[in-house]
C-alpha cells in the first residue's frame, strides 16, 4: 500500500531504518577494524566483530572475508587522499607550493594509516594497492603538468615518471618511519626537501 503522506509503500518505510542500522554497523565495523588492525595486524574477524559490538553473521554479511574488510579500509583512506588532491588542485598558487602543501597534508593521513597500509601490502599485494591509486596518480600528474607549464618543474622527464617519484618517495618515507630510522614529524620535511630540487626545472 502507498502512503498518502509521503508516497512510499510500507515496505519502503520499513527499509529505511534497516538501511540506517546497516550504515551504523558498517561504520562501527570499519572503525573497529582500523583500531584492531592498527594495534595487532593479526587481529581476526572475531576480534573485529567483538570490538564493533556486532555478531559474526552481521560482520560477514557486510564483509564476506578479511580481505574485503581490508579493501574497504584502504578505499576509505584513499577517499581522504582524493579529497586532499581535489581541494589542492583548486589552489592557484605556484605548483611547487601546492605540491608541498599536498605532501604535508597527505602525510598526516598516510601516517595515520601506516599500519593498515603494511597489512594491505602483505595480504592484498603491492600491485593491488598501487592499482587503487589511479585517481591519485591522475591528479598528481595534472599538478606536475601545470608546474611544467609554469616553468617550475623540469620538462625532460616523462610526467608519469615524475608522478611515480612523488608517490614512491612519500611511501618510502612511511617505510622508514615504520623501521624507526625516520621520525614521523621529520618525514614530510625530508620528502619535500628531497623532492622539490629533483623536480625543479
Amino acid at each position: 500500500m502507498v502512503s498518502a503522506r509521503d508516497g512510499r509503500t510500507r515496505q519502503d518505510r520499513e527499509k529505511t531504518p534497516r538501511r540506517a542500522d546497516a550504515e551504523r554497523n558498517i561504520a562501527a565495523i570499519l572503525a573497529s577494524a582500523f583500531d584492531e588492525l592498527s594495534t595487532d595486524p593479526a587481529a581476526t574477524m572475531t576480534d573485529v566483530a567483538r570490538a564493533a559490538g556486532v555478531g559474526r553473521v552481521t560482520l560477514y554479511a557486510h564483509f564476506p572475508s578479511r580481505a574485503e574488510l581490508l579493501k574497504a579500509l584502504v578505499h576509505q583512506a584513499l577517499e581522504g587522499t582524493k579529497q586532499i588532491l581535489d581541494d589542492s588542485l583548486a589552489d592557484d598558487r605556484p605548483a611547487d607550493q601546492v605540491l608541498a602543501g599536498i605532501i604535508h597534508t597527505s602525510w598526516r593521513l598516510l601516517d595515520r594509516h601506516r599500519r593498515i597500509r603494511r597489512v594491505a601490502l602483505a595480504e592484498l599485494g603491492s600491485e593491488w594497492v598501487a592499482d587503487q591509486h589511479d585517481h591519485v596518480f591522475a591528479r598528481l600528474t595534472e599538478l606536475l603538468s601545470r608546474g611544467r607549464d609554469q616553468g617550475i618543474f623540469r620538462s625532460d622527464l616523462p610526467a608519469s615518471w615524475m608522478t611515480t617519484t612523488v608517490y614512491g618517495l612519500l611511501h618510502a618515507a612511511a617505510d622508514e618511519v615504520d623501521t624507526g630510522r625516520v621520525s614521523s614529524a621529520d618525514a614530510p620535511h625530508l620528502v619535500i626537501s628531497s623532492l622539490l630540487p629533483a623536480l625543479a626545472g
